[in-house]
């Protein structure tokens, strides 16, 4: 990635606190990023295939996946994703309370690229995406648009 773009971020999330705090921490980041949001599992796939509204959305350089979304679980979305060559590139950390071995045995077993347990406090999240953000948009080298 060259420092003329911004980092295109897709989180998948139906809690609007930890959207909010998650949009707070990339903020102060020091990679230009642009944050999208799906509520749902369905409208993180409408948008990862570019479908009805979405039809002009940019390809996510990097997926926040959470694991309990209405409609379509985390679980679904990613395994989706992982099996479609077109898309399956895009890096996905599952950001996700679940501290359950068979989400993340399970999660690992579908290709996520890493599983972190959302911490309860407020600072410890702003953390915890501020790690997530140093190393996926700073120090690893992400395959150009997703693809390639």
């Amino acid at each position: 990635m060259d420092g003329s773009h911004a980092i295109e971020v897709l989180m998948v999330e139906d809690n609007p606190g930890d959207v909010r705090l998650t949009r707070e921490a990339l903020r102060e980041s020091k990679v230009r990023n642009r944050l999208h949001v799906a509520e749902n599992g369905e409208a993180a796939l409408d948008l990862l295939y570019r479908r009805g509204v979405h039809a002009g959305a940019p390809h996510p350089d990097l997926i926040l996946l959470d694991l309990k979304l209405p409609r379509k679980s985390g679980l679904e979305v990613l395994a989706e994703i992982k099996a479609d060559a077109s898309l399956r590139r895009i890096p996905v950390v599952i950001l996700s309370s679940s501290q359950a071995e068979r989400d993340i045995v399970h999660s690992y077993d579908l290709h996520a690229n890493a599983y972190v347990t959302k911490p309860v406090g407020l600072a410890e999240f702003i953390s915890v995406v501020k790690s997530i953000e140093d190393f996926w948009l700073e120090i690893v080298k992400l395959p150009p648009d997703g693809s390639a």
